[in-house]
């Protein structure tokens, strides 16, 4: 009897360990085409939700008050592996407030049950869909900002802004992972680099 007991106190106490929690995010992009990448756990099968509030604003999982004037944004789930689950844009006015000033429902609000396991999801500025799974990029990989828009613009032309806020709700934990910068950085990176070395050997060539 006591051995029962004591196994069933060990039982419980490693349930109490691999508690979900909902856990909150908050920044901004640079360039319009940036992307944000987080990973999670879940111990076991959960039903996981993908939640931001940067468009329209609202009052987050951690019971920050977010402001309006986001970027319009777009999710992409990933398995660990990088194989993309499934995607959404827009979850509409039945599971998200509209924007005090355009009225549009713009913010995304995705659920689904998913087996235990390591997960990936981005956030990217719509329309910058992914191209499939996530080794195959992003539609606008190695832009700043895109030529025909100017920075950060919603589709219906409203002026937004780089912030954004997301929650990931019933994990076991979540992650930003270390930071790498993201393709539309990376272009940037790399145009500034290439001007940096064009400049050096313009310093080193000898005088006639």
């Amino acid at each position: 009897m006591k051995l029962k007991k004591l196994v069933t106190l060990a039982l419980f106490g490693f349930a109490s360990i691999a508690h979900a929690d909902n856990i909150s995010f908050t920044g901004n992009f640079t360039y319009d085409n940036d992307v944000q990448r987080f990973n999670f756990t879940l111990a076991e099968t959960s039903t996981v939700t993908l939640r931001s509030w940067s468009y329209a604003g609202g009052v987050n999982a951690a019971g920050q008050a977010i402001g309006r004037g986001g970027f319009d944004p777009i999710l992409a789930l990933f398995s660990a592996d990088g194989v993309r689950i499934d995607e959404q844009d827009d979850a509409g006015c039945s599971l998200v407030d509209g924007d005090a000033v355009t009225g549009a429902c713009f913010d995304v609000n995705f659920t689904r049950e998913l087996a235990a396991g390591n997960y990936i999801v981005t956030i990217q500025q719509f329309d910058n869909f992914s191209n499939g799974d996530l080794a195959d990029g992003f539609e606008f990989d190695g832009f700043g900002n895109r030529d025909f828009r100017d920075g950060f613009v919603d589709a219906e032309g409203d002026k937004r802004d780089g912030h954004w806020a997301f929650d990931i709700l019933n994990v076991n934990s979540a992650e930003i992972p270390d930071e790498v910068p993201e393709p539309a950085s990376m272009a940037i990176l790399a145009a500034g680099v290439a001007g940096m070395g064009l400049a050096r050997r313009r310093k080193a060539k000898p005088q006639a």
